[in-house]
């Protein structure tokens, strides 16, 4: 779970990943860092949209996936994940991105359960139905964002096996 620390008052500011991306991308963009901005205003409401497939069936599908304590809910579980992956897959061989042609944060928010997909939640959770490799348009994806300068560095492979 990521947190956000304030270091001069030793405390917590954030531990919540969907408000501490917003609160980075705020600062970038209000203190004039003509950088890139992943939650521009006209793309809110598909940004949002993409964010709630991603967040509900996806993100927590594999913890749904890998915590049920009845085989239903499981099979549910494992239902939804693997048909917004499928919706997912179908999107990005339409388009380059999640909301089209430019990098938003839902394409930050799916790259984490992306690059853990095959390495814990395949074999931990039993989401096992298709892997990454399964996905030509996911995968490509993947490997290319992997490729986006100073992503690679925050990925650590044997950490995230480790959990």
């Amino acid at each position: 779970m990521p947190v956000l620390w304030d270091k001069a008052e030793h405390t917590i500011v954030n531990n919540e990943s969907a408000e501490i991306i917003r609160m980075f991308n705020a600062a970038c963009t209000s203190f004039g860092d003509d950088g890139l901005d992943l939650y521009p205003a006209p793309l809110h409401a598909k940004i949002d949209a993409v964010n709630a497939l991603v967040y509900a069936d996806i993100n927590n599908g594999v913890y749904k996936c890998g915590f049920a304590s009845r085989q239903a809910a499981y099979e549910e579980a494992f239902d939804t994940l693997f048909a917004a992956m499928d919706e997912i897959e179908r999107r990005l061989g339409q388009q380059r991105y999640l909301v089209g042609g430019r990098l938003t944060e839902a394409d930050c928010r799916l790259f984490t359960i992306l690059v853990w997909f095959d390495a814990v939640y395949v074999g931990h959770f039993k989401c096992n139905l298709r892997q990454m490799e399964d996905y030509p348009h996911l995968s490509n994806y993947l490997r290319e964002f992997y490729q986006v300068p100073g992503i690679a560095e925050t990925v650590n492979m044997d950490h995230i096996k480790r959990h």
